[in-house]
Parts: structure tokens; C-alpha cells; sequence
């Protein structure tokens, strides 16, 4: 595995230096890497998507742990060396690795079998938006470890009711129960970073079975977290179209008018969407 002098040693060489609006902060510590391969759980079958691999730590201590290893990297200077650097420490190993120079967050296509297991250290401007959509791109992702800030895992985590129960918690709630999986102390990285990290642990299940499309659904989380001191009756007014008909939405549904966002499963905000499409299609005994 790489340590910090071997890290240093190739980023020296290639004129790297951690770009912060990437969220470059890169493991260093091997004693992390092989935590996290360990919480991860994986088979000899899995294929893992690493999103972010930087220098290869993580992706080193992957490869001998799944069948294939498909790291997605947005830096065009790294994403060209990582194949050489597995070559020079694991030679073994690198008909594992199959490295794709994009944006994780755009990517809708992957070469090969399906990824079936989600390991990364995610940059934390953007930790969020990856795994939901990956999540959404890649059905084949039956669970994942991912390394985020640790405010981020706190709010991936969260249960309804929680002060920091918002919308991170009820979109990936949508595709997966999550856990928090241990913390990860600053002085892992180089560079080192501000904040603290944390582990988050997920597996898929399906979604609420009410008959709601996600981008339904996820357009009611969006409206109700807007606004997350009002009730939902005022935070769904503008979605709903007057505040009036919010409450009935609500009362439809099953659910409080007087209610906040924070108090709500993602089953509820499912029958919310399932009642506003009732709404606009006409209700139930109603003329059209």
C-alpha cells in the first residue's frame, strides 16, 4: 500500500498539488485503507466502483478483495497514472483495474459487468450528489462504504425527528437503509483537512411501494426542506399550488398539515406524491 512518502514521492514527480475545489484530500494512512476494505465486505465476485481513487491507497487495498476494480477519476493527470502505479506496487493485479477519466457525477455508463458494491473516499463538495446518483444510474449497487465529512455522515444517517434529518437523509433513504460506520480522524490525509470524517454504510431495498416515480417523490423532499421551520402545509404551498390545497394534499395522504419535513419518513413523503398526482388528475368522485 502507499504511505505518505510514497504519496508525496508521486505527486512530486507529476507536479500534482491537491486542488481544493476537487476535494482533493487523499488517504495516506494504510491502516485506514484496510478498515475500510474490511467494513466493506467484499466477495471475490463483487465488481466495486471507486469513485475519486487519487493515488490508488483505497485502490490498491481493493483489488486483491474484489474481482474487478472500475475507478472513476476526474483529474486527467491522476486517472493516467494510477494504471502505473498498480503496476509498480501490485503488477499482479492490474487486469483488475479498469480506470474511466469522468465526472462521477455524470457518468451513465460503465464498461463490463455492473458494479455491484460502492467503496470510495468521496470528495466532500460533492459526496451527496454522487451516491444519489449513482444510486439511481446503477441498480446493479447492492450496498457501499463511503468516506465523507463527518457532518455529511451525520446527515446521510439521520432519523426522522433528528436536527439534522433533511433531504440527504430522505433521498438516500429512498434507495437504501444507511448507517454510520465508524469515524475517520483529519490526520489520515494529506492534505490534512479541516474537518473530521466518517464511514457510512449502505444496502439497497426498494423503494415505498405507493405507486410514486422518484423525481416525484424527490420533488416534494426539495419543497418541504425548503422552508424547514414552516409547517408543511405553508412549505408545500408553492409546490401544490396555494396553501389550501396543500392541507388537503396533506390530509389525503395521511399526513399533519401542521407537520415539519423533519418529522416525516420517506414513505410518507411517497403517499404526499401519490395524493398530489391524485389532486391533479382529479379526486376521486370529482368531475373532470
Amino acid at each position: 500500500m502507499l504511505g505518505p512518502a510514497a504519496v508525496r514521492e508521486i505527486a512530486a514527480r507529476l507536479d500534482v498539488r491537491p486542488a481544493k475545489r476537487l476535494g482533493q484530500n487523499f488517504v495516506i494512512d494504510p491502516g485506514t485503507v484496510r478498515r475500510i476494505v474490511a467494513l466493506a465486505g467484499l466477495s471475490p465476485e463483487d465488481v466495486v466502483l471507486e469513485v475519486g481513487p487519487g493515488f490508488g491507497s483505497l485502490t490498491l487495498g481493493l483489488l486483491p478483495a474484489a474481482r474487478r476494480v472500475i475507478a472513476v477519476e476526474v483529474d486527467d493527470i491522476l486517472a493516467a497514472e494510477l494504471p502505473r502505479t498498480v503496476a509498480d506496487v501490485a503488477p499482479g493485479l492490474g487486469p483488475r483495474l479498469e480506470v474511466i477519466n469522468a465526472d462521477a457525477a455524470r457518468v451513465t455508463s460503465l464498461p463490463g459487468d455492473p458494479p455491484s458494491a460502492l467503496v470510495a473516499n468521496l470528495p466532500y463538495n460533492v459526496a451527496v450528489p454522487v451516491v444519489l446518483h449513482l444510486l439511481g444510474t446503477f441498480g446493479s449497487l447492492a450496498r457501499g462504504l463511503v468516506m465523507v465529512q463527518a457532518e455529511v455522515a451525520d446527515r446521510m444517517t439521520a432519523a426522522p425527528g433528528s436536527r439534522v434529518y433533511g433531504v440527504p437523509s430522505v433521498k438516500l433513504a429512498w434507495f437504501a437503509s444507511a448507517r454510520r460506520a465508524g469515524a475517520v480522524p483529519r490526520t489520515v490525509f494529506w492534505p490534512v483537512p479541516n474537518v473530521d470524517s466518517g464511514l457510512v454504510a449502505f444496502s439497497r431495498r426498494p423503494p415505498p411501494d405507493t405507486g410514486a416515480g422518484r423525481e416525484e417523490v424527490f420533488a416534494v423532499v426539495d419543497a418541504a426542506f425548503s422552508q424547514r421551520r414552516k409547517t408543511l402545509r405553508a412549505a408545500l404551498a408553492r409546490w401544490a399550488g396555494g396553501a389550501d390545497q396543500a392541507e388537503r394534499i396533506l390530509r389525503a395522504a395521511g399526513v399533519d398539515p401542521g407537520a415539519r419535513g423533519e418529522s416525516l419518513t420517506v414513505a410518507d413523503f411517497a403517499r404526499i406524491a401519490v395524493a398530489q398526482g391524485d389532486a391533479a388528475a382529479g379526486w376521486p368522485g370529482e368531475s373532470r
